[in-house]
């Protein structure tokens, strides 16, 4: 069975990254490529990591313009990635765009709300409600446009999937029981993930900040 596990390799230093993909390659379902990674390799690192033979899931969280994120989707599509990510803030239009854009073999998810933000935060950038309302508002525009799924945090995927059955649903913040938070503030075993309805888990620093990063995926795989 292909693990649902995507090892996020937070790091600019494609060196680093490189070692990382080898050492989790055998166990992992693929690699999240984000915005730290990509500002220092581009598209060229993306293809290089790539070549591991692993799925990459390209975490680029693109939000302007529609016309614009349009034309970067465009630029990426030799890349074919397994999956990129958008902001589902940046409007109907521009998630549409963004998926006709893609390739068809791309699932193109809408970020609903970081993890790093609870209520408070909404409240601070004048968004009034619970995190739960905006994910379940930002998810509904997300079908209705015809993305593939969203990003959420596990907090809020069961409810989401409830009105959403066919749906992808990356779950970040994931964190094993006896693991540190860091910065992220909606946090979720991987276990209790998967059960709530999860598609696929994104894991970083449990499995790249251990002195075994294979034995510590695999350790993680195992409460799944």
């Amino acid at each position: 069975m292909t693990s649902r596990i995507y090892v996020a390799l937070d790091t600019p230093d494609l060196d680093r990254a490189k070692t990382l993909a080898k050492a989790v390659k055998r166990h992992a379902g693929g690699l999240k490529l984000g915005l730290e990674f990509f500002a220092a390799n581009g598209p060229a690192g993306v293809a290089d990591l790539a070549h591991e033979g692993l799925p990459i899931f390209l975490d680029l969280k693109l939000h302007d313009i529609p016309n614009t994120v349009a034309k970067a989707v465009q630029a990426l599509r030799g890349l074919e990635p397994a999956i990129l990510t958008v902001h589902a803030a940046g409007g109907r239009a521009m998630l549409e765009e963004a998926k006709a854009c893609a390739p068809a073999s791309t699932k193109v998810v809408a970020v609903t709300l970081l993890t790093s933000l609870d209520t408070t935060d909404l409240s601070d950038i004048g968004v009034g409600g619970t995190a739960h309302d905006q994910v379940a508002r930002l998810a509904d525009l997300a079908r209705e446009a015809g993305l593939d799924g969203i990003v959420c945090s596990g907090a809020e995927v069961a409810a989401v999937r409830r009105g959403w059955h066919d749906g992808f649903f990356v779950v970040p913040g994931v964190r094993p029981a006896d693991g540190a938070t860091g910065d992220q503030k909606r946090v979720i075993t991987p276990r209790a993930a998967i059960d709530a309805g999860a598609s696929i888990l994104v894991i970083g620093r449990p499995v790249t900040a251990a002195e075994d990063p294979d034995a510590a995926l695999r350790a993680i795989a195992a409460t799944l």
